[in-house]
């Protein structure tokens, strides 16, 4: 099967970008050539998010099946992932962040992974994060208390490279940083996930725009919500009911 087969394709892949202009071309290159080796049908969808750089311009120069969506203003990588999740047609969304640190060769593995098992999210983890060692410490000390605070155990729940089914990703409560909580809400909701280790290569171009300073604060609000969320959420199965009847 090729890319340009009119049907929906298996898998979307969901690629937030903010002044990344520089590592668009290379980064759309290797997801071309990981899907095409893997034998899966596919679409790019990028999201511009309100960047002010070059990003724009090379992502209208990307040939199909890569597509973008560009926003007016800067929203955060978690109204990329909605809005991307809502333009895929793939039964399944894969995601990766924009700066190319993310090896797109791991998606195939991880779509294979979560159809084997039958799960309904298959998340990476940096078995040796390429990053300063601040913040592998902060992730790591991150990973355990949120662990410890929501009673799902996540080895990174950082890490960008991620499967998942469309259907369920559209069921998750949409919020500012919900992508650090991806596994804790699909168990809320009723479904399941595995975890798989993932490359994560040198940053090439640009810096990050996260860091301790950005993502403390917010990260222990965030936190403080969603084990609201677990104590609120409520999921019923429904024993019996009758037929309906004619209008």
């Amino acid at each position: 099967m090729t890319t340009s087969d009119r049907k929906a394709p298996t898998l979307s892949i969901i690629i937030t970008a903010y002044q990344d202009a520089a590592a668009i071309p290379e980064l759309a290159q290797e997801i071309t050539i990981a899907m095409q080796a893997a034998g899966v049908t596919w679409e790019a969808i990028w999201i511009d998010d309100g960047s002010t750089d070059e990003t724009l311009a090379r992502l209208q120069a990307l040939p199909p099946p890569h597509r973008y969506r560009s926003f007016e203003h800067n929203h955060g990588q978690s109204a990329g992932y909605r809005a991307g999740a809502e333009a895929a047609r793939g039964t399944w969304l894969a995601t990766l962040d924009g700066d190319g640190q993310n090896d797109p060769a791991d998606l195939p593995r991880l779509l294979a992974e979560a159809q084997r098992l039958g799960v309904d999210l298959a998340i990476g983890f940096r078995s040796r994060r390429q990053d300063d060692w601040l913040r592998r410490v902060s992730a790591r000390i991150a990973n355990r208390f949120r662990n410890w605070a929501t009673g799902v155990t996540v080895t990174d729940a950082g890490c960008a490279s991620r499967v998942m089914r469309t259907e369920r990703f559209l069921q998750l409560p949409f919020f500012h940083g919900n992508f650090y909580f991806f596994p804790v809400l699909t168990v809320m909701v009723g479904g399941t996930f595995c975890e798989l280790p993932t490359n994560h290569r040198p940053r090439r171009h640009g810096r990050t725009n996260y860091g301790i300073r950005n993502r403390l604060i917010p990260g222990i609000m965030d936190l403080i919500g969603v084990c609201w969320l677990l104590r609120r959420h409520r999921r019923w199965v429904v024993r019996q009911e009758s037929g309906r009847g004619s209008p």
